[in-house]
């Protein structure tokens, strides 16, 4: 199956990150990641085993491996550049009044 293999998840991490360009807001950034994280993650060998111990189910586990960590690197973006709403910090006084 194609979703068994490392470049479909690394094609679809370039994919997303280019239209995270084109739309920006942190969004697809998380599911670039999780998709970026999982292909590594084939081409290193660290999921293959999982894959192949999983029976038929390997592309479903690795969906929900890109899942969790796609919800875990948008809480972390989403905790290091801020929630959507803030604003920038406004300044009331000039330093040569």
């Amino acid at each position: 199956m194609i979703w068994t293999a490392w470049w479909a998840w690394g094609i679809a991490a370039l994919i997303l990150g280019v239209l995270e360009v084109l739309a920006p807001g942190f969004i697809l950034l998380g599911f670039a990641i999780g998709a970026g994280l999982v292909a590594l993650g084939l081409a290193t060998g660290v999921l293959g085993g999982l894959v192949a111990i999983s029976g038929g189910y390997g592309a479903a586990v690795l969906f929900l491996i890109f899942a969790i960590v796609s919800l875990v690197a948008w809480l972390a973006l989403r905790a290091g550049f801020g929630a959507p709403g803030t604003s920038a910090q406004t300044f009331d006084k000039d330093v040569n009044d």
